[in-house]
């Protein structure tokens, strides 16, 4: 099992959420520790996760989950509503990067992606939730290429994938209907043929025994 798939099954699934996108990160900037704290729990792998609560009204939630050295559980760290969210800044509208900021009402974070891909899909499934979850206050989206929030996006080639893919289908079903019909209107074909064979074979026969004086004119082939 994934790290994504394991964080949804531990994490979100048991509070009857579902997780739409997750992207593991670290930070860009080291962030400042109090001067009396002690005693850190070591090192840890960072996710940035998107979810949705299953019942209605649906509530949209940006989590921090935490998976430190050593142990196998995921911990949930903060939490911020879609509501909270004021911006989104993809650093570089011209090409793929790995970094990206999150500013929330009351944080800030500045975090850089394992891939740019994955930082890519993260920021277009969060924005195409944004549009859809939040009627009137949307975040605001800067420095992200076009590709992310529309036109060609990652999702819309999916769904053109998907499009494609029943549409072969389809053509492919139509054709093997074709073939099928042209096989049945070939048998009826034969069929008639072999019965129209069988009548004329009939009639040659009967000719041949009358001509022969086997059979008499008013007499039929069964009377032989």
């Amino acid at each position: 099992m994934s790290a994504k798939s394991a964080i949804n099954k531990e994490v979100f699934i048991p509070h009857d959420e579902k997780m739409l996108a997750a992207v593991q990160v670290k930070r860009r900037t080291k962030k400042k520790i109090p001067f009396l704290a002690t005693g850190g729990q070591g090192d840890y792998m960072t996710f940035i996760c998107l979810s949705v609560t299953n019942k209605k009204p649906s509530h949209v939630s940006i989590t921090k989950v935490k998976q430190f050295q050593g142990s196998s559980a995921f911990v949930k760290r903060s939490q911020w509503t879609i509501d909270q969210l004021r911006q989104v800044n993809g650093i570089d509208p011209n090409k793929d990067c790995p970094e990206f900021d999150l500013m929330f009402e009351n944080a800030f974070d500045q975090w850089v992606a394992g891939s740019a891909g994955e930082k890519c899909t993260f920021i277009q499934i969060l924005h195409h939730t944004c549009q859809r979850y939040t009627p009137t206050r949307k975040p605001e989206f800067v420095n992200c290429q076009s590709k992310l929030l529309g036109g060609n996006s990652i999702l819309h080639s999916a769904a053109d994938s998907v499009t494609s893919a029943v549409q072969k289908a389809s053509q492919a079903l139509n054709e093997r209907g074709e073939r099928l019909g042209r096989a049945e209107e070939r048998t009826a074909d034969m069929m008639n043929s072999a019965e129209q064979f069988a009548v004329t074979a009939h009639k040659v026969r009967r000719e041949q025994c009358i001509t022969s004086g086997w059979l008499n004119a008013g007499a039929k082939m069964h009377d032989i």
